[in-house]
């Protein structure tokens, strides 16, 4: 999946939104994007710096990878449990 923003120019866009006198709406309407994924975006990256944002992705990346991993060796497993179940 591709996205159209970065960790970076979405940390900036939150950051703009902070400015006093700053409408909501209309910085939501400058960089095209919806108040609810302002708001998404507030939630998830709300008081972090770029630096905090790239860790973040980078965890994420290794939390997803080691997922897989898990997911694989409980096929395994379940595999050799099935083939030692049987009587020979």
């Amino acid at each position: 999946m591709q996205k159209r923003f970065t960790e970076e120019q979405i940390i900036g866009v939150l950051r703009e939104a902070e400015v006093d006198g700053a409408v909501i709406r209309e910085v939501c309407r400058k960089h095209n994007i919806t108040e609810q994924t302002f708001f998404r975006w507030r939630n998830k990256y709300g008081d972090m710096t770029v630096s905090d944002a790239r860790k973040l992705k980078d965890l994420e990346s290794e939390n997803a990878r080691l997922k897989k991993i898990v997911a694989e060796q409980m096929l395994a497993i379940e595999g050799l449990k099935e083939i030692a179940a049987k009587k020979w």
